[in-house]
Order: C-alpha cells, then structure tokens, then sequence
C-alpha cells in the first residue's frame, strides 16, 4: 500500500518522508543518553548470586571501584603518604554510594594490596548498583572529588576499576561513534557517485541510508523504555543502517535503470521495479533479520541489543527502499538514468563478471578447488580460536585507567581486587579452615583470607586482612577470599574459577568475584553457540526455499556463507588473538579472544552473506524460470547482478573499515572483521565458488520434493 502511494503521490510521498525524518532525528537525538552501560555477567549464574549473597549478608562484595595511589617521593610506608592513604580510606569509605572500602593502609592489610617496590598502594571499594548506576552517577563524582580534588603533594592519585575501565569504553565508542559519521557519510556519498555518475541518485540513495540510521536510534530510543540497550548498539545502527540502506535503494536504482534501457516509460519502470526488485529487497531483509534475532537467545543485554538493533535497521532500510526510492525514482525519471546509455551491441555477456564466471563453470572442478584452497588458507588460524575475558587492554596505552593496570601488571604481585570470592552457607569455622587450605593449595592461588585466618600453600599464615576474622563470617555463613598471583590471573582466569569450584567443599557454597562472573559470561555465550548456528540455519533456510523452491539452494548458500565466515575467524585470529595486525592498528595482543564480538560478527556477517546470496540468486532464478538453461542461466544472472553486489560490498566494507581506527579493539575487530568477510563474500565466494558449485548440482540447484515443490506453488514468492 505504501508503495503504491509513493509511485502515485510521488512529491506528498516525500514531503511526509522528511517530515518523518526530522520527526525520527529529534527523537534519535535523546537515544545516547538513554543507553545502558552492561556488565559482563550473566543473570541468575552462581557468580551473580554470589554476589547479592554478599551484599546482603555481609556489607561488601567484590571490589568494581580501585584507586592507585603512588608516593611522589619515597614509599606508601612514610608518615605523610600513609597519613594521606588512611585519609583516602575513610573518605570514599563514607562517600554517598559507597557501601565498603579498605586499602594497603586499613589495619590488618595484606601486602600485596602495596606494589612489590613499595611505590604505590591500592585501594578497593565497592559500590552496589547496576552499571548505569556506579559508571554515570557515582564514578563521575568520584573522579571529581577524589582524584581530581585531592590536595595532597605527597601522592598521585588514579581512579580505576572493573566498572572504570567499562565506562571509559564506552565513552570511546561514542566519541568512535560521531567520528565515524563525520566520516562515513562523505565516503559514501563519493563512492556512490562514481557508481551512478549522476549525485540525484547518489544523494537518495544515501538519503535511505540516513533515514535507516536515525530510524534505528528513534526506535531503540523506544526499545529503551522496555528493556536496557547496550551503548554499542548505536555503532552497529551506524554502519547498518548506512550499509543495508545503500544496498537496498542500490539494487531498486539499478533495476529501474535496465527498465528505463529497455525501452519502459517512467511509470511502468518504477511498478516494475517495486514488484521484482522490491520483492527481492523484503526477502533479504527477511533474511538478514531473521540471522539477527537469534541473538535473542542469550540472556544478555549486550548482546541482544544488537538484535533489537539489527531488526530495526532492516525494517527502516527496507521501508526507506520501498517507498522513498520509488518516490524519488517517479520525480527523477530519465534524470536517474545512466548518463551514458550502453554503447550499440554491448550485452552483458560482454562484462568482466560474465566472463569469469563463464571461464569458472567452463572448468568448475579447478575453479572451484582454486577458490577453496584460498579461502581455506586464510581460514586456517581460526582452528586456534580461544575465547578468554576481556580486561582494560581493550583499550591503548595512554588511556589513564589503561596505563594504571600496567603499572599494577608490572609492578604488584597481585590484584587483591579480581580475587574470587566464595560463600560458604550454614557451616563452622572448623569446615572453613579445612576448606580454606585446600584451596590455598591449588595452583596460582596466592593467598586465602578466612575466618579461620590466612592460608598460603595448604598452612595458616596470620588473621585475615583487611580488618580481621570479623569481616569475613556474620556466625553463620562464611566468606572466602581466594587471591590468585597475577601470572594465573592473567594466563587463565577461567581455568581458575573452575579450579576452584571443584574443590570438595563444606556444604552449599557459591563461588563469585570478578573472574567467576567473567567465567559465567563466556561460558553461558559458548554454551548456546550451537542451538545459535542451527536457528540461523533453520531461519535462513525457511526464507531461501520460499524464494527459490529448491532445498538444495539455501543447504549451499550455508556452506559458501561458512566458507566466507571462516576467512573471517582466520583473520580475526591472526590478527587479533596472536597480534599479526597489533603494529598497524595499535592494540594490545591479550591471546584470547571475547566470545560476544565472533558471535555479533557471525550473525551480521552472515545476515549480509544471505543478503548478496538473494540478490545473484534472483536474477539467476529469473533467467532460469524464462530459458530453463541450469548452465547459461548463472553467468547471465551474475552478470546483470554482480556490478551491483559488488559496488554495494565496497561501500559496505569501507563504512565497516572506518572502525578500524577506533580506539577500542572491540570495534577494531568487528570493523576488520566485517569489511574483510564482506570482500570475500563479493568476490571469490559470489564470483568463484557460486558459479563453480551451480556448475556442478545443474538442474538440481532447483530441486525440491514433490510435497515441498506444491508447498512452493501455494506459499512461495519470487521476483515476477
């Protein structure tokens, strides 16, 4: 209906457009300050309850808030600087929000809460409340009052902290964020240019990529009110919105021009155009949403936000497509044609794309090993994938909180602050003790503080600091502080809290703490990545069989779309986990990999993997049902098709790239990622494997059961 109303009221059509555009920019413009600043924890795990159970029974819990506090001259055990670190203690101790704070200068403290040359001190505190709450309300005033505020020349004074390092993240991805607008748009508006050679076009089409970007922010503005959205949903509705926008208005343009080339008046061509190429565009939206929405099967707000994201961006790219494309198409007419029409006996047999495709299905069985053996090889680091946690190195050096943990990584032998905390329910002081020195034994672990006292190496040491025995039973329950040395800390942090909870404990006990929540995180993301990849399938499979009829299309669309996902793990490997693109971009090489970003990768990758695949399938299909040629029906689609995906995948790639200069490694890789999977995607895989593998299936590329083929007739849909 609104299509019909764009190519009948072509200027009210557009008028209402801006309207809604300037409607949905006012709202887009409340979004940023409405977005969530998620902690890496997974609700309802062991650690999350762990925690509550802490906040509850004792008063404290895990640390998220540390302050590094460094002598100016001499060490943390002169008069004035412990004088001003005692200070400190009892200032952010009662400080509005604050529930508990101890320090290297608190009575009974561990050494290791002091750096092994005795230069700087730590102190560790914990603020209760959701990430909202601690990173934009009481972390500002602290950074304010505390560090900032301090009069004290004996010390210098950095704020940091699990919930510091996430903020200041977050804080870099907006600032990523604008930069990558003020950027992405030129870009796109000179790569589109010299795609159509006329700026009419250019600027529509570029018009539908604005109108899915603040579209997609209008509506997470809404999403908002329901639910927490993640601050990074907003760089995803960046390049999506940009990218799907301009694919789709691209593939309408593109259609209109052949219309328009074969003799069609302007009306004609645009009804034309909404009815085969318009159809096309809802199937990879489909498509693509549907890849998305599986994100909703995890149980975090990160992640899902992007599903919320990703839905939004197809919906608005898809209704901007449809109906401001055709609108403007209408008013535009011969003005959107090629400037130059093809020259007399040009066909698209004549075009770069056509011949080889040709030559691949000439020797489909070469062509197609060729393919493989470089996709493959590219492919081949992800086998070494490993999915760690991540940590401030997300960030470069000479972020404040980024340089603090390096000087804490040098020069303490610990991290009192990501010890693993365990509660031990409804037991005696004598099960404690037992319990508190079998797990002092385990590999890595530094120190256990209990009530019983301090254990190290399976011994008792001395009373437990900070503070002493009283902080660490209420008479009833117990908690534990499980210190592991730095080195574990940062080998194997996982590892560790499994270590640790398979030790034989004294009744009913919860382990939590900063890596048990980081733990539960990854393991509760790795655990469904299979029921992940099977939705995928099965979703992605139900749209292609309804576009093409066949079973075999989409079984093959899947593999060619894994083979271009596994270039992408390989590079994402190579370049990140071991550091092979550390000189160039500048990040730091942890070893590891966080699970949440392949996942996001994996989705929209093969979203827009689906996307290109429903484009060349299309205008082969079309060919096919016209000639029944299974053989010449692939390089003429491809040939009418392929200029299109391939200009799409370039402007797509490049708005994906300009993240590459983020600031924050996580959109470094999702930047790198993206760009490099689409590349290949448009390139060896669309124009090698896909040709070659037609070559090979003939008519069965369009084989169906009998049952499923009449099931095709009744519900199925196609261009034409």
């Amino acid at each position: 209906m609104l299509t019909g109303l764009a190519t009948r009221f072509p200027r009210r059509v557009l008028v209402a457009a801006a309207a809604l555009f300037v409607l949905l920019a006012g709202i887009a413009a409340t979004t940023a300050d409405a977005l969530a600043l998620n902690r890496y924890e997974a609700p309802e795990s062991e650690s999350v309850a762990a925690r509550e159970f802490l906040g509850e029974r004792f008063g404290t819990s895990a640390p998220n808030v540390a302050v590094l506090i460094t002598a100016a001259d001499g060490d943390v055990d002169d008069p004035g600087v412990a004088a001003v670190g005692r200070e400190l203690t009892a200032t952010l101790a009662a400080y509005p929000g604050v529930r508990d704070a101890w320090s290297y200068w608190s009575p009974a403290a561990p050494d290791t809460l002091a750096s092994e040359d005795r230069r700087h001190g730590l102190l560790l505190a914990w603020v209760p409340g959701d990430a909202d709450h601690v990173r934009s309300e009481v972390l500002p005033r602290l950074q304010a009052d505390l560090v900032q505020g301090i009069d004290a020349p004996e010390v210098r004074v950095q704020l940091g902290g699990s919930d510091e390092v996430f903020r200041v993240v977050a804080e870099q991805a907006r600032t990523d964020f604008l930069r990558a607008e003020l950027v992405i748009i030129p870009v796109v508006t000179a790569l589109l240019w010299l795609v159509y050679r006329r700026i009419a076009p250019a600027l529509v089409t570029l018009g539908v990529g604005l109108f899915s970007v603040v579209g997609t922010l209008a509506i997470l503005r809404g999403v908002t009110a329901f639910t927490e959205v993640s601050t990074f949903a907003a760089n995803i509705a960046l390049v999506m919105g940009i990218g799907l926008g301009v694919d789709y208005s691209m593939f309408l343009v593109h259609r209109f021009r052949e219309e328009l080339a074969d003799g069609s008046p302007v009306p004609a061509a645009v009804r034309r155009t909404v009815s085969t190429a318009g159809r096309t565009v809802v199937f990879s939206g489909l498509t693509v949403a549907a890849s998305l929405s599986v994100l909703f099967v995890f149980p975090y707000p990160f992640l899902s936000s992007f599903a919320y994201a990703g839905i939004a961006v197809v919906a608005t790219a898809v209704l901007g497509a449809l109906v401001i494309v055709p609108a403007a198409l209408g008013l535009l007419g011969h003005r959107a044609a090629r400037r130059q029409p093809a020259r007399p006996g040009s066909t698209s047999e004549s075009t770069f794309w056509f011949r080889v495709s040709s030559a691949v299905m000439r020797r489909p069985l070469a062509g197609g090993a060729l393919g493989l053996v470089v996709v493959l090889g590219l492919g081949a680091p992800a086998l070494a994938i490993d999915f760690g946690a991540p940590d401030d190195r997300v960030l470069p050096a000479g972020q404040p909180v980024r340089d603090m943990y390096d000087v804490i990584r040098e020069d303490f032998e610990t991290e009192d602050a990501d010890a693993v905390h365990v509660v031990a329910r409804d037991t005696t002081d004598e099960a404690v003790a037992g319990y508190a020195a079998r797990l002092s034994e385990l590999p890595g672990v530094l120190r256990v503080d209990s009530a019983a006292g301090a254990y190290e190496e399976g011994g008792r040491v001395g009373d437990p600091g900070p503070y002493g025995p009283e902080r660490f039973t209420d008479g009833t329950a117990h908690r534990l502080a499980v210190v592991p040395a730095g080195e574990r800390l940062a080998d194997d942090p996982v590892g560790l809290v499994r270590d640790v909870r398979a030790v034989e404990a004294p009744g009913d006990v919860l382990v939590g703490g900063y890596p048990a929540e980081l733990a539960d995180y990854r393991d509760g993301v790795v655990e469904r990545l299979p029921l992940v990849a099977v939705l995928v399938f099965v979703v992605t499979f139900a749209v292609l069989f309804l576009m093409t009829g066949s079973v075999l299309a989409p079984v093959k669309a899947t593999v060619l779309n894994l083979l271009s996902l596994t270039v992408m793990f390989g590079v994402m490997v190579w370049g990140f986990q071991e550091g092979g693109l550390a000189p160039v971009l500048g990040f730091t090489t942890t070893g590891v990999i966080e699970p949440s970003v392949p996942i996001l990768m994996f989705c929209i990758a093969y979203g827009l993997s689906m996307d290109y695949e429903v484009f060349l399938l299309s205008r082969i299909k079309e060919d096919y049902d016209r000639t029944g040629d299974p053989t010449g029906s692939v390089p003429r689609g491809i040939a009418r098709s392929a200029p299109l995906v391939t200009a799409a995948a370039l402007i797509l790639a490049v708005s994906f790239a300009i993240y590459a200069s983020s600031q924050v490694s996580f959109l470094q890789q999702l930047g790198i990622g993206m760009a490099l999977a689409v590349a290949v995607d448009a390139t060896i895989i669309r124009g090698v494997l896909l040709p070659a593998s037609m070559r090979l299936l003939g008519h069965a590329n369009w084989w169906a059961p009998r049952p499923l083929r009449r099931l095709h007739d009744r519900i199925g849909l196609r261009e034409g």
